[in-house]
């Protein structure tokens, strides 16, 4: 009953959601926690998410798979509660529970009525998970089994494949060439010490930002914060991401893989979250690679010559230099020719720029759809989230329209032809031989 409530609340919300931007308040709590809070009364709601710098790039070189793992096993029990008790708990109060990782941060989520008679114990619940979670043997041993069976099922993907080669190839010995996932001889060695570790060292108010949307006063935000992350212990803050090293010449890498269609990723180091470019580069990369099938590389490659399906670029800012990624499958005979045409599409862009025409289209499309990422508790808790672990401004959201609309056609030109670089770019293909 209280589930389909959510979702008749959420459609209410979803109809009538304002298409400003929210306004963010934010505070510090005593152990260095950080704290980021949206009020809205639209739904008798609350969207909670706790970001820990503990994403897969701090996992030790002999422990890949180590943030996935202690993230999966969060809620399988704290103190005499079993994950079934947990979840059958959250449940019966209509809220939901999720975590997850990914190369930056680790994200643990609380959705719940605001109906303090509701949200009290989902709270306490979601409080004992964060700071006490009891990592039982039996259950490390069937989420690793899970992991090991996932890992069996992308050795027999294609696409799976190449990203995670694109990865290696690209960061080499960088954090970020850490798959999220581990590998097999890295899971088969991550031991309970290992999770209740890596818990203690990131699990702490120095390491963490809290986002708190939805309906309460920044009084009840203020007691929220402190009851789910401020009896956390203070600690400290991780050492900074080295930097990515630069591409100063091509690397190709070739996978055998038993089937008729060719995948295929090339790219190279991109932009970090508040780069300067970072506006001019996402407003390119819609035009280049990012818009459907109205980009240059979908008319060209796809509309025009029929060699590949589907084809793709984007951008994937992180703390540090994300990659720029260009992504296609093709037919393995067409494979040498799709590859050479997505090069130059890519090098003419860089060259030329867009056209007038083709920015103006961008920018409509880019601004007419921003307010459907606001329109609901959930994505202003995912944006705000972002915007507390980069540390970009709070106006961030205000901003982004006008500055899409500032973006130029000599604006992205600049930026493209000093950020990317078509002869130096790491090229995965993954498929059947000639």
């Amino acid at each position: 009953m209280f589930a389909r409530t959510l979702v008749f609340l959420c459609l209410l919300f979803m109809s009538g959601v304002a298409s400003a931007a929210p306004k963010i308040q934010q505070w510090m709590l005593d152990n260095g926690a950080r704290v980021y809070f949206v009020e809205t009364h639209e739904l008798p709601m609350l969207q909670i998410r706790a970001v820990f710098d503990a994403g897969s790039s701090r996992d030790p070189a002999n422990r890949a798979g180590l943030a996935r793992l202690t993230s999966a096993m969060l809620d399988e029990g704290t103190g005499d509660l079993t994950a079934d008790d947990i979840a059958s708990q959250f449940e019966s109060l209509g809220a939901e529970f999720g975590a997850g990782v990914d190369r930056d941060m680790a994200t643990v989520d609380l959705r719940s009525l605001s109906d303090s008679a509701l949200l009290d114990p989902a709270l306490d619940l979601y409080s004992k998970i964060l700071a006490a979670p009891s990592f039982p043997a039996a259950s490390l041993e069937r989420n690793r089994e899970q992991a090991l069976v996932a890992l069996q099922k992308d050795m027999q993907s294609p696409g799976a494949i190449a990203d995670k080669a694109f990865y290696r190839e690209l960061y080499g010995d960088h954090p970020y060439a850490h798959d999220p996932q581990g590998d097999e001889s890295s899971l088969k060695a991550i031991t309970r010490e290992d999770l209740q570790k890596q818990h203690r060292s990131y699990f702490v108010g120095a390491n963490a930002w809290l986002v708190i949307v939805g309906d309460a006063s920044k009084r009840q935000a203020r007691k929220i914060a402190e009851r789910v992350v401020g009896h956390l212990p203070a600690g400290q803050a991780e050492v900074p991401l080295p930097l990515v090293r630069t591409l100063y010449a091509p690397r190709q890498k070739q996978v055998a893989f038993p089937a008729t269609q060719t995948h295929i990723i090339l790219g190279q180091p991109g932009m970090r979250r508040g780069d300067p470019d970072y506006f001019p580069l996402y407003v390119g990369n819609y035009i280049l690679g990012g818009g459907g099938l109205v980009s240059r590389l979908s008319t060209e490659v796809r509309e025009k010559r029929g060699l590949s399906y589907s084809v793709y670029s984007y951008f994937l800012p992180l703390r540090k230099a994300g990659p720029l990624i260009v992504g296609l499958q093709t037919k393995n005979a067409q494979r040498d020719q799709a590859l050479k045409l997505v090069r130059q599409v890519i090098s003419d862009f860089v060259d030329k720029g867009p056209t007038e025409q083709e920015l103006t289209a961008a920018k409509k499309h880019i601004t007419g759809g921003f307010p459907l990422r606001l329109d609901s508790n959930g994505k202003i808790a995912e944006n705000l989230a972002v915007i507390a672990f980069y540390g970009l401004p709070l106006t961030y959201l205000d901003d982004f329209i006008p500055r899409i609309d500032a973006v130029t056609v000599e604006q992205i030109r600049n930026a493209f032809r000093q950020r990317v670089h078509p002869d130096q770019m790491v090229t995965v293909i993954v498929g059947g031989g000639r």
